[in-house]
């Protein structure tokens, strides 16, 4: 069965850190390019940021650029996105995404997703 699987939200304070990880199952994230979306109440989905399947090409949504990083592991079949200076409207559920061959913006777009993790910035 092809799973992916999101992990590492939490409740953090504004200008901390959360790192989540977008792990693989049932096959390799090798072939897929990689998009990390999120969706707070009451709106749509959008994009954050996305990576190639060689990871040489990444892209970022104009309200994370600077403070998000998205990488992968080919070793370990996960991809992460790092969060810093994590502010409020960040809060969100987030979601991974695989699909081939490229990045893209449009969530309809992406083929497998996986059940969402929940990140909460508060004080």
């Amino acid at each position: 069965q092809l799973q992916l699987v999101e992990s590492g939200g939490g409740l953090v304070q504004p200008g901390g850190s959360l790192r989540l990880s977008c792990a693989a199952s049932g096959f390799t994230l090798d072939d897929y390019a990689i998009g990390w979306f999120r969706q707070a109440p009451g709106k749509e989905r959008e994009g954050v940021s996305c990576i190639s399947r060689n990871g040489g090409s990444t892209n970022y949504a104009d309200s994370v650029k600077g403070r998000f990083t998205i990488s992968r592991d080919y070793a370990k079949n996960t991809v992460y996105l790092q969060m810093n200076s994590l502010k409020p409207e960040d809060t969100a559920i987030y979601y991974c995404a695989a699909r081939y061959p490229g990045c893209v913006p449009r969530p309809g777009d992406y083929y497998y997703w996986g059940q969402g993790t929940q990140v909460t910035v508060s004080s």
